[in-house]
């Protein structure tokens, strides 16, 4: 196989950046208050355990999931700042952008990672790929004040391999020839794809290298692996197996939403509220890309970290929260116990369908499904208009009187309590705040 694939002599067949920034939600944190930078950030103030940390606050030994008071008593100088998921929204579309400057063919992987394709690319931009790579990263770092690690390879699963090689601010670089010189210093667990069930096989097989893998004959690999890790063996050969998806993401087999709240509550009310309204941003999310879901589970997790989950199937596919509360009443009676404290809510609507294809159910009234729909198309328009959640269900509203956050942790991040004329608590501008000097008049 690897014969008949191979068709290319150059050493640049295909060329792929992998982008990854480094320590992204806290290094946006330090991009919009410079007093932070070199100094050890930690955001999740709101949660009560870390969330991201600066490089800073890794090399000085803290974790991600660790308290925040352990983290206070290990590093008394420690920053906590609360997350600003809006703000780190808005870094990441525009370090996107910039990519786009150079490719239309980007890939959104993660909120902080993205493929580029730029094969072919040498002449129309007047550069080489190495140049190319470089000048993404340089700009990033330039314009954004965020430090990324870049990797250029052949293939996505070398590119991400290279990226990770010397992280933070990493620049590497896998051309066919330096393929077996570069895979012998990754480790089998450090392959992207590769979990620790394969980990643990590849062991027993004597594999312990990425080049040891690479280096096993094909049949070897059809025998002991099933296909995506035939599929990575080959991305590791050089010949591009994963192609850069450059459209946004439409098309979805599940969608889920949760939402952590504290303290933790054994208030059934409140608990159901932050549950309907996980319930609502999910079917709004089904609705912006016409989907319905055949399905719907729901997931508790109390103040010891268990968690406690049920499904069951809808009479017919929906995207409407105010019909789903049906059945996930009763869901919630199931699972809710009185004597627990809960600090999570979660849904997930599953065997999604395109909203087209809505059948009415055998004993519904020929209307109903009808009037839904329009009641919904307004209920758009409204959120459209007037910010998300302007109309919302009366058993949410609970969850949407209270902060979710409440107490001695720290409060709401500067962007979400300092508004640019015009701005409303749900009408909000594309805008961070930058260097955290915008006056609150």
């Amino acid at each position: 196989m690897i014969n008949a694939l191979w068709n290319h002599h150059s050493s640049w067949p295909n060329a792929i950046v992998h982008l990854d920034a480094d320590a992204f939600f806290a290094a946006c944190e330090q991009a919009i208050h410079p007093e932070y930078r070199g100094k050890p950030i930690i955001t999740g103030g709101e949660r009560g355990i870390a969330a991201a940390l600066s490089y800073e606050a890794k090399r000085l030994g803290a974790k991600r999931g660790m308290s925040l008071a352990d983290i206070k008593r290990l590093i008394p100088n420690v920053i906590i700042v609360p997350s600003d998921y809006e703000t780190y929204s808005l870094y990441s579309k525009r370090m996107f952008a910039i990519m786009r400057r150079y490719t239309s063919q980007v890939e959104e992987y993660s909120i902080d990672e993205a493929f580029a394709d730029i094969t072919g690319l040498r002449r129309p931009l007047n550069m080489p790929y190495q140049q190319i790579a470089k000048k993404m990263k340089d700009d990033i770092q330039r314009e954004l004040d965020l430090t990324v690690s870049v990797g250029l390879a052949p293939t996505k699963v070398l590119a991400k391999a290279a990226a990770n090689m010397h992280k933070p601010d990493c620049f590497e670089i896998i051309s066919l020839k330096d393929i077996d010189h570069k895979l012998k210093l990754m480790s089998v667990e450090e392959i992207w794809g590769v979990g620790p069930q394969t980990t643990e096989q590849m062991h027993k097989l004597g594999i312990q290298t990425a080049y040891d893998y690479k280096r096993q004959s094909e049949n070897f690999i059809f025998q002991h692996f099933t296909k995506p890790h035939q599929e990575i063996w080959l991305e590791l050969h050089g010949h591009k197996v994963y192609e850069v998806v450059a459209e946004d993401k439409s098309t979805y087999y599940s969608i889920s939403k949760t939402r952590t709240f504290t303290p933790a509550s054994k208030d059934k009310k409140y608990v159901f509220a932050q549950l309907v309204k996980n319930i609502e941003n999910a079917c709004i999310k089904a609705r912006r890309h016409h989907l319905a879901g055949r399905e719907i589970a729901i997931i508790l997790r109390s103040q010891e970290y268990n968690h406690y989950g049920v499904q069951a199937k809808l009479s017919r596919a929906s995207n409407y929260p105010q019909e789903m509360l049906k059945v996930v009443n009763d869901l919630f009676d199931h699972l809710f116990d009185a004597k627990k404290e809960y600090r999570l809510t979660g849904v997930v609507l599953a065997n999604l369908i395109p909203e087209d294809k809505i059948q009415r159910a055998l004993f519904e009234p020929p209307l109903q499904l009808e009037k839904m729909q329009q009641v919904y198309q307004a209920v758009d328009k409204l959120s459209e208009r007037f910010g998300k959640h302007t109309v919302h269900l009366a058993a949410s509203q609970e969850a949407h009187n209270k902060p979710a956050h409440q107490g001695g942790r720290a409060g709401l991040p500067d962007r979400k309590k300092i508004h640019f004329q015009g701005e409303q608590g749900r009408q909000r501008l594309g805008l961070p705040l930058l260097m955290g000097k915008v006056s609150e008049k």
